[in-house]
């Protein structure tokens, strides 16, 4: 099973803010799209950084309420860690857990393809073991 597969399933949309726009903005998109990261683009097609809640939370503490009027570019994650199509779902948990990122955009060629995220993953491995559950109740029944 590899990200593609995962994005097949979820949708290649990505939500993602330009660099210019106010952590404010970034927060009630957040909040309106009911997500956690969004990507920063400049030109809504690479990846030039992310900004998730965790960097929020950072720049919260960091800023107090001045932090909604800062810069995206100022509080995003950069470089962006990003996954390519062909990584397995196997490779990108490890990488989740060993980096304890919970986002990961894909990107092929320089663009932006999709973005998966923990909760992806998670659904992605649990419909996996259905299936092997649901295949080995039917090897059983029919035997």
């Amino acid at each position: 099973m590899n990200v593609e597969t995962i994005l097949r399933a979820k949708g290649s949309g990505v939500a993602t803010i330009r660099p210019d726009e106010t952590v404010g903005a970034a927060v009630k998109e957040l909040i309106s799209r009911n997500i956690g990261a969004l990507v920063v683009s400049e030109d809504g097609q690479t990846a030039d950084g992310i900004i998730s809640e965790r960097d929020i939370v950072h720049g919260l503490a960091e800023h107090g309420a001045a932090l909604l009027s800062l810069k995206v570019a100022e509080m995003m994650t950069r470089p962006v860690v990003t996954c390519q199509l062909s990584d397995s779902v196997d490779q990108l948990m490890a990488e989740m857990t060993n980096r304890r990122i919970r986002h990961f955009p894909v990107v092929e060629d320089g663009r932006l393809r999709g973005i998966v995220s923990i909760g992806d993953v998670v659904k992605n491995r649990l419909d996996e073991v259905e299936y092997e559950a649901r295949s080995l109740r039917s090897f059983i029944a029919g035997a």
